[in-house]
């Protein structure tokens, strides 16, 4: 006989979890005593959003489902921020969620809320367990759900009674390996659309990748002389510094990079889903009118033809394909060498830097991350112009090295990196955020001192919302409403918690203050005092105004 909240913590255990992110709440006080006896990490977070943000960036990392655990009611609605960035970047997660007495449903008790309602259109499943002795059944399916075809986020809910009541129950295993692999059919069709190509493309992305998948990728790749090009924030994907890799098609994208893929006759997505931002907007391509011919290989099979009709659209995981591409023969020809050559060109200018204003500028700081950070450094970011910076002048080397969301989330660089130096614990761990996306979840300073994580934030302070300030003057030039910030003083704010802060007012001084940051030994801030002219990577504030209003007149 064991409580609920002890059988729920041993089905962790069987499942290889061992470190949940949480907020407590009286609601799943026993499963907080199983996860005492088991000998779990509990991360003890200061708000549910931060908790679900770190659990995700854990499933990133791991290609297992991270667990974090929130309470009932307004627990759980905070905490909904992390299970959307889950479900757009297909990561295996698992969120348990406090929940009322069963004896008080449907009377709007304190806190209540109907679980399966509030995310069945936001996770892949979402359920209550309403007796002690399925909890292995529930655990057990959550596991398979959250990893199974697209990978994605899982809620359960907990009833405080059926999770203090004993039961007998048993332990049901963690999943068993799948068998991978694809059918020598499905090669062969990849194969030969490739070779009837004149101007083939490859774009990678999505989950389910390996260091072992993009190095082979990358095999494949040169045998072939094929351009490579990676879906939003998904650049570790494919060796930056390899001679195929083309660049991202992400949010700010390199024009020359859109044109090619436009002018493509055949493209390869090899695990991405093949949305609206690698498309532009759908502006590039739309699904409605003549497009390359587009070969599809994804492990859902709910997104094959969902928007592209596929040509042919083959059902299997990115990796399995690339491990097996890796060992085909290149063709005897292959007319399109000038066309990867050029497209490795295209991306070589795109990587000059464009001068921005003001006495410490972002194109250098990333030029010198991209420079000096070990080939394993952890890099994160939220959303936000910064971010262009980054996704435009950093290079990416291996596999595992970038957390970033793309569904766009502001506030999550930060908890990811806290997750992504408990991980790792010996690499280093840089994220980047602006001055807005900072704020969002800061208060996580006050995790990573307690659990012991040591990232290193820079601060990309401009005093306003850039990304919304840059449409804003688009369509409603010199109208300013709503973009500008009274940001604190971020070092301060970083030494309040415990933690290193300091400030650069000018590039010159910025390598020895990393250097600095990185001899703390704890979590540590630096803030970039940016030039407020500082718009994008191209453009200035007062740039982009003179465009609009040019174009209106």
């Amino acid at each position: 006989m064991r409580h609920g909240g002890r059988i729920l913590a041993d089905q962790l255990a069987l499942q290889g979890v061992d470190r949940v992110f949480s907020v407590p709440g009286e609601s799943f006080l026993a499963a907080l005593d199983g996860l005492y006896d088991r000998g779990i990490a509990n991360i003890v977070c200061r708000h549910e959003g931060g908790a679900a943000m770190m659990a995700e960036a854990t499933g990133k990392l791991t290609g297992r489902p991270g667990v974090a655990f929130v309470t009932r009611g307004p627990g759980s609605t905070n905490a909904a921020a992390g299970v959307h960035v889950a479900r757009q970047d297909s990561t295996p997660m698992v969120l348990f969620v406090g929940q009322i007495a069963r004896g008080h449903r449907d009377r709007e008790a304190f806190q209540e809320l109907d679980y399966r309602q509030v995310f069945g259109g936001l996770a892949k499943w979402a359920a209550e367990i309403d007796q002690t002795d399925r909890i292995p059944e529930y655990v057990s399916r959550a596991f398979h759900v959250a990893t199974q075809g697209r990978p994605g986020p899982v809620v359960l809910a907990l009833p405080e009674d059926m999770l203090s009541a004993e039961a007998e129950a048993r332990d049901i295993p963690a999943p068993a390996p799948a068998p991978g692999g694809v059918t020598p059919a499905q090669v062969q069709a990849v194969a030969d659309a490739l070779a009837g190509a004149q101007r083939p493309l490859i774009v990678a992305g999505g989950p389910q990748w390996s260091a072992r998948a993009a190095a082979a990728l990358a095999r494949f790749a040169a045998a072939w002389d094929l351009p490579v090009a990676v879906s939003f924030r998904r650049q570790d994907r494919f060796d930056n510094d390899h001679p195929c890799y083309a660049g991202d098609l992400g949010v700010g994208m390199n024009p020359a990079l859109g044109r090619r893929l436009v002018a493509a006759d055949v493209v390869l997505a090899l695990g991405t889903r093949f949305g609206d931002i690698v498309t532009g907007g759908y502006d590039l391509l739309d699904p409605a009118r003549p497009h390359p011919r587009l070969v599809h290989v994804h492990p859902g099979a709910e997104e094959l033809g969902r928007v592209f009709r596929p040509d042919p659209g083959i059902l299997a995981r990115a990796d399995d394909m690339a491990l097996a591409l890796a060992d085909l023969s290149a063709p005897a020809e292959r007319p399109w060498a000038g066309w990867r050559a050029a497209a490795r060109a295209e991306y070589e200018a795109w990587q000059t830097p464009v001068a921005t204003p003001g006495a410490v500028r972002m194109e250098q700081v990333v030029a010198w991350l991209a420079a000096n950070l070990p080939p394993d450094a952890i890099v994160t970011n939220g959303a936000g112009n910064y971010a262009a910076f980054l996704h435009r002048y950093y290079r990416f080397r291996q596999f595992g090295t970038q957390l970033a969301p793309t569904s766009g989330s502001m506030g999550y660089g930060f908890p990811a990196a806290v997750a992504a130096s408990l991980a790792h614990p010996g690499r280093t761990v840089v994220c980047l955020a602006g001055d807005g996306c900072f704020q969002m979840t800061l208060n996580e300073m006050s995790t990573a001192i307690q659990h012991g994580a040591t990232p290193i934030v820079l601060v990309a302070n401009n005093g306003r919302y850039g990304t919304i300030r840059m449409h804003q003057e688009r369509h409603y030039p010199g109208r300013v409403s709503g973009t500008d910030l009274a940001n604190p003083d971020f070092a301060a704010l970083a030494r309040a918690y415990g933690g290193h802060g300091q400030v650069v007012t000018g590039g010159a001084d910025f390598a020895a203050a990393f250097a600095r940051a990185r001899a703390a030994g704890t979590v540590a801030v630096i803030e970039l005092r940016l030039d407020p002219e500082m718009l994008t990577t191209g453009a200035t504030v007062s740039q982009v105004r003179a465009q609009a209003l040019a174009a209106r007149a």
